[in-house]
C-alpha cells in the first residue's frame, strides 16, 4: 500500500526539483586545491579503520593472541590514481516549523538519499515574539530527527524599512542567503503554496504595480536559481493533510491570523469574499493569472534587452526620439533597468516615478529634472535622457 495521496504529492512535488537541480548541478568532484594549486583529494586513499569513537566490529586472523586488540587494518578507499568520488550537492530546505515547511522538511528528507542529494535544514529565529528562541530550536530537533544535517537556527534582527513584514522578509533573505554560502548550499527550497501565490497576486493588484507583480513568486528564483518553490501547484490544505498523517508536529504562527498585517486580513477575510461573491476557484484562476503574468512579463522583459542597444547613441545615451517609437511596456522596462543602473534602489522605485521619467520623452514640454530615489535625477537634454546620481 502507497503513502496518503498527499505524501505522494509533495513528495512527488520535490523529488521534480530535486531531478532539476541535479540535472543544473551535477555532482562536482570532491577535490581541493594544494598551495601550488594542484588538484587533490579531500580524503586519505587510505582508510583506518577503527576510526576513533566508532563502534565497528573487527577481525581477528587465526592464531593471533585474543588478550590483546587487533592492530587496525589498512584498506584502500579506492584504487591508486582515481578519480575522486563526486560531491553530492546540499539542499537546504527553509522551515519555520509551520505545515506548510514542516511537509517540504519531512519530503527533502524521504527523496534526497535515494537521489544522492545531500538534505539540511535552516529555521530563521526572528525574535519578534516570545519564546522565539526555543521554538526555533524545537524546530532544528524536528529537523535533525527527520535525519537532515546540518540542521540550524539562525538569529536575525528585523528592521523598519518597508513595514514589517518587508523587513522581516529582508531579514529572513539575507540570513538564508549566508547559510548558503556558509554551508555551500547549491539550492534552499521553499514552502509557498497555491494559496501564498494567490494572496502574493492579490497584493500585487492592490498596490497597482503591473504585470510584474501580478506574477506572484517565481518557481526558480535568487542568485543563480538558488530559491526553489516545489509548492505553487499545491493547496495548502494538502501540505497540513500530509503533516497529519505522518504525525508531524507544527506551529501554527499567531501572526498568520493577526489582522494588523495585511496578508493576515487578506487570508481570512478578502479570500473567503471573493469566494463568497465569485464561488470556488478564485485561488486557482489566481495562481493560474500568476503563471501567464509572468510568461507574459518574462517575454516583455527579454524584448526590452534586446531593444535597449538600438535606442542608446554612440555616448551610450538614450535617444528620446527612439524610446518614443517602442511600445510603453517596453520603453518603461528600458527606462527602469536605466534608473537602477545609475543607482536607484529597484524595491524603492515604483510605477509613479517610471511614468514621471517617461513624460519626459511622451510628454516633453520643457518641464525640468525628476528626482528618483538613491538621489538619482533624470533629465531631458538636447533630445537625450541623461539618468545619473546627482
Amino acid at each position: 500500500m502507497g503513502p496518503h495521496p498527499a505524501v505522494a504529492a509533495i513528495r512527488l512535488a520535490v523529488r521534480r526539483v530535486l531531478h532539476d537541480i541535479l540535472t543544473e548541478h551535477p555532482p562536482a568532484s570532491d577535490t581541493r586545491r594544494t598551495p601550488r594549486g594542484a588538484a587533490r583529494p579531500c580524503a586519505p586513499d587510505i582508510e583506518r579503520v577503527p576510526a576513533p569513537g566508532t563502534r565497528r566490529s573487527l577481525s581477528v586472523p587465526a592464531g593471533a593472541p585474543l588478550d590483546q586488540p587487533p592492530a587496525p587494518s589498512l584498506r584502500p578507499r579506492r584504487p591508486a590514481g582515481a578519480a575522486p568520488a563526486p560531491l553530492a550537492p546540499l539542499v537546504l530546505v527553509a522551515c519555520s516549523g509551520g505545515a506548510d515547511s514542516m511537509a517540504l522538511a519531512s519530503a527533502l528528507a524521504f527523496e534526497a538519499p535515494k537521489l544522492g542529494i545531500r538534505a539540511g535544514g535552516v529555521t530563521v529565529d526572528h525574535g519578534l515574539q516570545p519564546g522565539s528562541g526555543l521554538r526555533a530550536d524545537e524546530v532544528v530537533l524536528r529537523l535533525t530527527e527527520l535525519g537532515l544535517a546540518p540542521a540550524e537556527s539562525i538569529a536575525v534582527t528585523v528592521g523598519r524599512d518597508g513595514g514589517p513584514e518587508a523587513a522581516a522578509r529582508d531579514a529572513r533573505y539575507a540570513a538564508l542567503d549566508a547559510a548558503a554560502e556558509r554551508h555551500g548550499a547549491t539550492a534552499i527550497l521553499l514552502g509557498h503554496t497555491r494559496d501564498d501565490q494567490a494572496e502574493t497576486v492579490l497584493l500585487g493588484l492592490a498596490r497597482g504595480s503591473g504585470i510584474r507583480s501580478l506574477s506572484g513568486m517565481a518557481a526558480v528564483s535568487g542568485a543563480d536559481g538558488r530559491y526553489r518553490r516545489p509548492f505553487l501547484h499545491l493547496d495548502r490544505q494538502t501540505a497540513r493533510k500530509a503533516c497529519m498523517v505522518q504525525s508531524l508536529p507544527v506551529w501554527d504562527d499567531p501572526h498568520n491570523a493577526d489582522p494588523a498585517y495585511t496578508r493576515s486580513r487578506l487570508r481570512h477575510e478578502g479570500l473567503p469574499a471573493l469566494e463568497k461573491a465569485l464561488g470556488k476557484g478564485v485561488v486557482e484562476a489566481l495562481a493560474r493569472t500568476a503563471q501567464l503574468s509572468r510568461d507574459d512579463a518574462d517575454a516583455l522583459d527579454a524584448w526590452a534587452r534586446q531593444a535597449e542597444p538600438s535606442v542608446r547613441d554612440a555616448a551610450g545615451l538614450l535617444e528620446c526620439a527612439k524610446l518614443y517609437a517602442l511600445p510603453p511596456a517596453v520603453r518603461r522596462r528600458i527606462l527602469r533597468r536605466a534608473a537602477i543602473e545609475a543607482g536607484a534602489p529597484a524595491g524603492s522605485l515604483f510605477a509613479r516615478h517610471i511614468e514621471e521619467i517617461d513624460r519626459l520623452i511622451t510628454g516633453w514640454r520643457g518641464q525640468g529634472a525628476i528626482n528618483l530615489p538613491g538621489k538619482v535625477v533624470a533629465r531631458r537634454q538636447g533630445g537625450r535622457l541623461v539618468i545619473r546620481q546627482g
